[in-house]
């Protein structure tokens, strides 16, 4: 065979095989959207009631009870849980922003440090002693 029919047989085989594997998906894929309508329904007749009970429910829950001890605490404990983690959260940042502005503060110092130095010995001419022991007293 030469290269032009191996090429041609490869190609049709590729054709025929993805035609059989897309009328195997949707076939799939048809039983999944039935049995995904009637599972729909059925959730749907689970959350909806008729308005009748609908409305009786309604009018016990309006006028509701007093909390429980139980649950005043659970409920207490829950919002003191998410005030320590939201301190806990910003303490976090505060730390990171005043390391952040100590870093920035030591290198501001370093460059400044080292510019003074090379204007030293740029300016310094070797006939008198460095700057802190040149001080001229009256």
């Amino acid at each position: 065979m030469t290269w032009r029919e191996l090429l041609l047989v490869s190609c049709l085989s590729a054709a025929v095989l993805l035609c059989m594997l897309q009328e195997g998906t949707s076939a799939s894929v048809g039983t999944r959207q039935v049995a995904g309508q009637e599972a729909q329904e059925d959730v749907e007749q689970k959350i909806f009631m008729q308005e009748s009970d609908a409305s009786n429910f309604l009018k016990k829950r309006s006028k509701r009870s007093p909390k429980s001890q139980e649950e005043v605490n659970a409920e207490n404990r829950q919002k003191l849980w998410v005030d320590e983690l939201r301190k806990e959260y910003h303490e976090e940042q505060r730390n990171e922003y005043e390391n952040f502005v100590e870093e920035q503060n030591d290198e501001q110092e370093e460059r400044s440090r080292e510019a003074i130095e090379q204007w030293r010995e740029w300016h310094y001419d070797g006939l008198y002693p460095p700057y802190l022991y040149n001080r001229h007293h009256i």
